[in-house]
């Protein structure tokens, strides 16, 4: 028995050994593909990115998605669409029309004007250097976004990717018929995606966030188009004209005119 018992074990160890030799292969197998989906993932998405902060102008149109979940766990989606013209460092005119809101940001590089087209009212505060300065007084400040802003920054990459946890390359997808790489990154809070336009103008085609942290993880969707580059536009055009009858009022009495109608969601419409 002890013989037996003796010539045995070393076969088990043997056996168990390759098994564990099997696994680890096949694990560090699996996992090649991910590491350099990752790579694959972050390069696109640098690629994309030198792309558009190497344009000193440019202009795209979009339309936006937006998730509200209710107490009761319900999502509501609101849309609206716009454009985006952008001469940097300092110009730019966003538009955003949505179902609750008619809104125009204006940049001429010295005065950044608010107006508010439903209700012919506009404020207009002192512009920062750039428009990165500018996004983010417009967040801090004013708690408004410029669609796709960290997309259009002087550092889109590193705006992009702080805090991401986790790349990869999904595969191709067609947005409106244009094949895209779609990409995937994970952060602690939020999911989020990306397709670039393959080709030699890898512009983003859609953009999707998803908010972990929120019950019923709501998503914000943003599709681009009719991206343009080059045109070169009179400075008349960031200029702001006040229409006829319009008013001038101080920023804080500017209400409504988020994307999402405030206290009408929980209540349901009225």
């Amino acid at each position: 028995m002890r013989l037996y018992a003796s010539r045995a074990e070393p076969v088990k160890l043997r056996a168990a050994a390759l098994g564990l030799a099997f696994l680890s292969s096949a694990t560090i197998a699996a996992s090649v593909p991910a590491l350099a989906d990752a790579t694959t993932a972050q390069q696109i998405l640098k690629g994309m990115s030198d792309f558009l902060k190497n344009q000193s102008s440019l202009a795209v149109k979009y339309d936006a998605d937006v998730e509200v979940v209710t107490p009761s766990m319900e999502k509501i989606q609101f849309s609206a669409s716009g454009q985006a013209t952008l001469a940097r460092p300092d110009k730019f005119r966003v538009t955003r029309t949505g179902g609750y809101a008619d809104v125009e940001l204006v940049s001429d590089g010295g005065k950044l004007t608010i107006f508010d087209k439903n209700g012919n009212r506009f404020a207009q505060v002192p512009a920062a250097a750039s428009f990165d300065e500018t996004v983010d007084k417009l967040r801090s400040e004013f708690s408004l976004e410029v669609p796709g802003a960290d997309l259009l920054l002087t550092k889109p990459y590193e705006a992009l990717t702080a805090g991401v946890l986790e790349a990869k390359r999904i595969g191709t997808g067609v947005i409106e018929g244009i094949e895209c790489e779609h990409l995937a990154f994970r952060n602690l809070d939020t999911d989020w995606q990306i397709w670039v336009q393959i080709g030699d103008h890898p512009v983003p085609r859609k953009y999707v966030i998803t908010s972990k942290a929120v019950g019923g993880a709501p998503q914000y969707t943003l599709r681009l188009r009719d991206w343009s580059f080059g045109a070169v536009q009179a400075p008349e055009a960031y200029a702001f004209t006040p229409p006829p009858g319009s008013r001038g009022i101080a920023v804080t009495e500017l209400t409504d005119i988020d994307e999402i109608p405030s206290g009408r969601v929980p209540g349901g419409l009225q």
